[in-house]
């Protein structure tokens, strides 16, 4: 079957309720940190399709493992049957993540069936019914993990019954003028005196950096404060890694930055280098709290989980923990020097390789520049850099490449942000050349 207008036959064929289309990029290929367009164009991607292809495209450890265990499959499934990757895959998660007592790990499909998983099993687990979420909170696109989320982009779903949100420190934006997350820590102690009784609390569910929200870093000591408080409850902390765990942070876990110790770790994105797999860490009181509880037919497929293996293989081997440190520092030097450039770039943070780049029209009112974020980056796809935005303003660019990106790869793509910005700015690129793609 040709490409040719692959994107066209999208449109005609593919359900808009699974589409999030910033720019009408149609992929026929990839290798490394580059994709392949329908028109033979290489494109640098600074996505990894959300942080999902942690090792870039067509990695050989990946290629190697998926072939081998394609070639001759433990069947399709643990559900009714043990399989050996998938055995193995959650061994190397238990000696990869730390805890304490006996533990075990659930496998699913993508980050949204683990955050609900855990979700299901600490309440049947506590008999404790209610949950501790952020307001920005993405933790998945499942009925019930959109139930205890809290971005606006969720807003046509339904709550979970007591799901008590509470702000997401920004020290940008900071909650009653205390970028340090103390009047949060306040407004979670009144909540808990009134409406929000802590006995009645399951657990707290954190991503130690806040993703779709607007890749927002906590300040230092918040989370560690607010994990304190809900133990002195017996809340469990839950921490959501999906997009930001397994090196992208310049850690192995990006909890390790807060000095946490969850209770339980939910992975999922860049686990799988881009095949279908998750996994939740945690006690095993909670995940064998009951049988044939949270399961699919193809959770434990042991095709990937050999490509999970492979990845948390390569992860160790190729030092893609230290060079997302190294080549995060040098992005957001980079992003900083065009800030100076650029008024346009209120905010540089993140981690590692979990980069967000804050777009304002104004630094004194620090007003969002919605529609220049959806104009530059699509600017920038016209000049072959894919990235993505997010926020609960939709002005803020995300940046989640490969692990294993160059310095010379973040050179290519500083020059196309640098005109880009500067062809947002000036006017040259028109509303109608987004008004098609809505985006969050």
């Amino acid at each position: 079957m040709s490409h040719k207008d692959l994107y066209g036959r999208d449109q005609a064929a593919v359900a808009a309720i699974q589409n999030l289309r910033f720019f009408p990029l149609a992929v026929t290929g990839g290798a490394g940190s580059y994709l392949i367009d329908e028109a033979g164009r290489r494109l640098l991607d600074f996505s990894a399709s959300w942080g999902a292809a942690s090792l870039g495209h067509g990695h050989p450890a990946l290629v190697a493992a998926v072939t081998k265990a394609v070639a001759n499959p433990a069947g399709a499934s643990i559900l009714s049957a043990a399989n050996a990757p998938a055995t193995a895959l959650c061994e190397a998660l238990l000696e990869l993540t730390p805890g304490t007592g006996k533990r075990k790990v659930w496998l699913g499909h993508s980050g949204s069936d683990a955050n609900e998983a855990v979700f299901r099993a600490v309440t049947k687990a506590t008999g404790r019914a209610r949950i501790l979420s952020f307001v920005g909170a993405y933790h998945g696109g499942t009925a019930a993990s959109m139930s205890i989320s809290g971005h606006s982009v969720q807003s046509h779903a339904a709550r979970a019954p007591g799901l008590q949100l509470i702000p997401y420190p920004d020290p940008y934006r900071p909650f009653e003028d205390d970028p340090g997350g103390g009047a949060i820590l306040a407004l979670l102690e009144r909540h808990f005196a009134t409406n929000c009784p802590p006995r009645e609390v399951a657990a707290v569910f954190i991503e130690p950096i806040q993703s779709d929200g607007g890749l927002i870093v906590p300040p230092p000591g918040f989370m560690a404060r607010l994990a304190e408080r809900c133990r002195a409850e017996g809340i469990l902390l839950v921490c959501d890694e999906v997009k930001v765990g397994l090196g992208r942070s310049g850690k192995l876990h990006c909890f390790e930055h807060e000095g946490l110790q969850p209770d339980i770790v939910t992975f999922g994105k860049g686990l799988g280098g881009g095949l279908p797999v998750s996994a939740a860490v945690g006690p095993a009181e909670v995940f064998d709290v009951a049988t044939a509880f949270a399961i699919q037919t193809l959770h434990g497929n042991p095709i990937s989980a050999a490509a999970g293996l492979a990845v948390l293989e390569t992860i160790g081997n190729e030092g893609l923990v230290e060079n997302a440190a190294a080549r995060g520092a040098y992005l957001q030097r980079r992003l900083g020097d065009l800030a100076q450039r650029h008024a346009l770039i209120g905010d540089v943070r993140g981690r590692g390789l979990a980069v967000g780049v804050e777009l304002v029209r104004d630094r004194a009112t620090r007003a969002p520049a919605k529609i220049e974020t959806a104009k530059l980056v699509y600017r920038a796809f016209q000049l072959g850099l894919v990235l993505y935005y997010v926020g609960l303003n939709s002005n803020v660019l995300e940046m989640t490449p490969p692990l294993n990106l160059s310095d010379d790869d973040i050179d290519v793509a500083i020059d196309i942000l640098d005109r880009a910005v500067a062809d947002v700015a000036s006017g040259r690129v028109p509303d109608a050349a987004v008004a098609d793609f809505a985006g969050w």
